[in-house]
């Protein structure tokens, strides 16, 4: 499996626009290295990360419901398993 979409339990509206779901597609070393560079915090690299790997600004990821963001955390780890 390259890609899982998850839909959003609680969708974001974010500059006008609904998101309903994320499609993360599997990670790559060279997502890790991007978290690295721009994070400061584990928080903050794990954010960057799922942005790069959903194709969306860090701002939308920051938004996400924690419940939704905790599905998301579980996408990833089922990637790396």
């Amino acid at each position: 499996m390259n890609t899982t979409t998850l839909p959003l339990t609680f969708p974001v509206t974010l500059n006008g626009i609904e998101t309903t779901s994320l499609s993360m597609r599997r990670p790559k070393v060279r997502d890790m290295l991007v978290g690295e560079k721009k994070g400061k915090s584990d928080a903050e690299r794990e954010i960057h990360v799922f942005a790069n790997l959903c194709e969306v600004t860090p701002d939308l990821i920051q938004e996400l419901d924690m419940a939704d963001y905790a599905e998301l955390q579980k996408t990833y780890q089922d990637f790396l398993s």
